[in-house]
């Protein structure tokens, strides 16, 4: 029925001018909240995994098993911030492990035979930098060949990998630059427990500390972090909405590499060894914690603070269980487990 033939008090058509009255929404449910609220429900797991172990061993709840935690979530944090850039936009990388490996040992090598007394600062930037080349390889293969994102970062994990082993070298470093192992020395805060235990906070967490700032900072604040969701909530809308496609894709796949470079030159300080086999193998811990922290892996969803507190729930995981008496064969069934739970979750979400 059109405006001209519609009676002027039609009961069934209110007048453009009067309020209509909102339909009443129904009260939450305690499931859709914590669907909307992926975060906490990771949150609650970490409090449950450590009240657990803390009942079983009380030395855990001591600092040197938290300044312990934080060290192993360093180099497992810059992974899964550049996971989580590149999940949201939609794609998948399984190569920044080994971005990070050839990163890392290439560089260790040229500076152990040419330059030994380089800053760490210049390591650092050198480091990002040649990641981000090899992450930029990558969104431009996933822009140009038209394929998903995980069978090309496959390929160039494979690349990578056998680019290193082949051509760069094999041979462990057992001793590092002395930028890098002062780096690795250097703390923010240490004592001695009265156990006789020396407790050191390292500096390299300051690396993952800025990292996360950058990187809430490039998704909430900035229109690159804009087109980000958009192409991963909806790769059609995003396009008639005008976003570069290209350019998002070179954009993400090189954040990951910038991270996965500087991951690896924060491993090599941490552990003063340069191993050309360390870091690969690790890549299914790191999507599991983005996950944990409430991405989806379809796109346009994820916050950095979800990602770090997955980063905390695997590395719990990972090295405290052992704790408890929990071994180590268990720590993935743990791990699958809670993805599980968090998928059910997600569907919760899906649905409300």
């Amino acid at each position: 029925m059109t405006a001209s033939t519609m009676p002027a008090h039609s009961p069934t058509a209110p007048s453009p001018t009067a309020p209509t009255a909102a339909a009443p929404r129904p009260p939450a449910s305690w499931r859709g909240w914590l669907a909307q609220r992926p975060s906490v429900f990771t949150l609650a797991l970490i409090v449950l995994v450590c009240l657990v172990v803390g009942a079983i061993n009380p030395s855990f709840f001591q600092l040197p098993v938290l300044f312990d935690i934080v060290r192993a979530c360093t180099v497992l944090g810059l992974f899964a911030l550049g996971v989580l850039i590149v999940l949201a936009a939609g794609g998948i990388d399984v190569s920044f492990a080994a971005i990070a490996a050839l990163t890392m040992y290439s560089i260790t090598k040229l500076v152990l035979t040419r330059f030994p007394e380089l800053h760490i600062a210049v390591l650092l930037v050198a480091g990002a930098a040649s990641g981000a080349v090899l992450g930029v390889l990558n969104g431009l293969l996933v822009h140009w060949l038209k394929a998903p994102s995980l069978i090309v970062t496959i390929g160039t994990q494979y690349l990578y990998r056998g680019i290193l082993l082949t051509f760069v070298g094999t041979v462990f470093f057992m001793n590092v630059p002395a930028p890098m192992d002062a780096f690795g020395k250097l703390a923010l805060w240490r004592f001695d427990t009265p156990q006789g235990l020396h407790v050191v906070l390292p500096a390299t967490v300051l690396v993952l500390a800025g990292a996360a700032v950058l990187t809430w900072w490039l998704l909430n604040r900035t229109l690159i972090g804009r087109a980000v969701y958009a192409i991963g909530g909806s790769l059609a809308i995003a396009e008639r909405l005008g976003y570069n496609l290209r350019t998002v894709h070179v954009f993400v796949f090189a954040y990951a590499g910038f991270l996965s470079g500087l991951a690896g030159i924060v491993h090599v300080s941490s552990t003063r060894l340069a191993n050309p086999f360390d870091l690969v193998g690790n890549e299914l811990d790191v999507i599991a914690a983005v996950i944990l922290g409430g991405a989806r892996i379809t796109g346009g969803s994820g916050t950095v603070g979800g990602t770090l507190l997955g980063v905390v729930l695997v590395t719990l995981i990972n090295n405290v269980l052992i704790l408890a008496g929990v071994p180590s064969t268990w720590q993935k069934v743990i791990i699958g487990a809670f993805i599980l739970v968090a998928g059910a979750c997600f569907a919760m979400r899906r649905q409300n």
